[in-house]
């Protein structure tokens, strides 16, 4: 389903529900809404269509996928305030059957980061009430150069064919033209919505997942922000995310008993928590990527196999902790 509003005509939304909801009743059903990525310059919503049908589908909820204008004609802050009006008007849409006690956030890379930000904002904690945030391998921290960015994950030659064995993150030609465009001349790098790594614990949501990818640029500021949020060591950039070495082949796709890859921190008896989580041995948006960007079928069939493996984990923890009745 597709549905515009008039506070935002050009930015269509899409909206996924479970595959065996009867559409014709009232039942509501927890939400997530979701912020597709692309470096704020590039990308449409229905980008995030093959994963958003497979969570509502694999959870059975709701998932609507929001939508912004673009860098360079639109720059920072303006797709967070695009996105704060979608989701104030989705809300108010009478037609969604939205459970309002249980709400979450998402988001891609820049979507991970349009997350955390629209978070922070006075209508969407005080109407919304987001009880999660998930931002999935956002960029959190402007103020660290794209230099220092790139030493702080490994590089795996080792993994074979495909991208994943490169020595270059492919990120990194893109990321001087993506800041160039989003981010305003003489803009402070450190304001919250813009590097949400510098926002206050009670400006977010109570419960946070933040997910990375191990062979990505954006990884270490995940980790870091993770680390910050759940009162651990913060690692400094000299502490590469991950290991050297490719993960042993037949094992688990995820990495759950290794606190360099996953930890929980929860507090309050339940009522706020952290989670962090490396997937090992994949690039920056391997859940999305066609096999001519992964470079091999070796490659693309372990990121199908990841991608559900992380989708499974984010909706257990959904209703495990967040969401739990």
């Amino acid at each position: 389903m597709v549905k515009t509003y008039e506070c935002r005509p050009t930015l269509p939304i899409r909206i996924f529900f479970p595959a065996q909801n009867d559409r014709s009743t009232a039942q509501a059903l927890p939400t997530l809404f979701m912020i597709h990525g692309g470096g704020f310059t590039v990308g449409s919503a229905n980008n995030d269509d093959e994963w958003n049908a497979g969570f509502a589908r694999m959870h059975d909820v709701l998932v609507i996928e929001l939508n912004y204008r673009k860098a360079p004609y639109q720059s920072f802050p303006t797709a967070t305030y695009d996105v704060e009006a979608l989701l104030l008007a989705a809300l108010d849409d009478e037609s969604l059957p939205i459970d309002r006690a249980r709400v979450a956030v998402g988001g891609f890379s820049a979507g991970g980061n349009l997350t955390l930000s629209v978070c922070q904002l006075a209508s969407v904690r005080d109407r919304v009430k987001p009880s999660a945030a998930l931002p999935l391998y956002p960029v959190v921290d402007f103020t660290v150069p794209l230099a220092a960015k790139v030493k702080t994950r490994p590089y795996k030659p080792g993994l074979g064919s495909g991208r994943r064995s490169e020595g270059k993150d492919y990120l990194s030609t893109m990321s001087p033209y993506f800041n160039w465009a989003y981010v305003p001349v003489g803009q402070d790098l450190r304001d919250p919505l813009l590097s949400p790594y510098f926002a206050p614990r009670e400006a977010l949501p109570p419960h946070l997942f933040l997910l990375g990818i191990e062979l990505d640029q954006l990884a270490h500021e995940g980790w870091r922000m993770a680390s910050k949020l759940a009162g651990r060591p913060v690692p400094a950039l000299e502490d590469k995310v991950g290991r050297e070495e490719p993960a042993a082949e037949g094992g688990d796709p995820l990495i759950l008993d290794d606190e360099r890859f996953a930890f929980r921190h929860v507090e309050e008896g339940g009522h706020r928590s952290v989670q962090w989580l490396l997937v090992p041995d994949q690039i920056h948006g391997f859940d999305h990527l066609p096999l001519s960007l992964h470079g091999s079928e070796e490659a693309m069939k372990d990121a199908r196999v990841k991608t559900a493996a992380s989708q499974k984990l984010l909706g257990e923890w959904l209703f495990d902790l967040p969401w739990k009745q």
